[in-house]
């Protein structure tokens, strides 16, 4: 029997962080959302109903916190850093996708958001 997925998504997650390629991004920050959408083993989570065999979305949320403080030059490096951290702590995560998006940049015009999501 094949073994059963599902998925745990994590939106809206709104940070004040330092990366971006301006020296004045690095120095004054920006306003940051970031999402994730994790595809995972179901393992016994369901059949134990076990939080200790599930992914924490606690544990998540902080290991993004964490990611989003180390300032990179590059939102792919953000993204790349989260997807990292999770498969990490997480091995029983198969896919994790992860969307940076930075709001208002500061690319001379009037430009809401710019995102970039990686998977892996």
């Amino acid at each position: 029997m094949e073994e059963r997925m599902y998925t745990i998504e994590l939106e809206g997650m709104d940070f004040h962080a330092f990366h971006g390629c301006y020296d004045l991004e690095q120095r004054t920050g920006s306003h940051f959302e970031v999402g994730l959408r994790l595809t995972v083993a179901l393992g016994s989570v369901a059949e134990r109903d076990s939080v200790e065999c599930a992914v924490n979305y606690l544990t998540v949320y902080e290991l993004v916190r964490e990611q989003m403080q180390r300032r990179q030059r590059t939102i792919e490096r953000v993204a790349q850093n989260i997807i990292d951290a999770l498969h990490e702590r997480f091995p029983q995560i198969a896919v994790a996708e992860c969307r940076v998006t930075k709001i208002a940049p500061p690319l001379g015009g009037k430009v809401a958001r710019v995102s970039v999501t990686l998977a892996g």
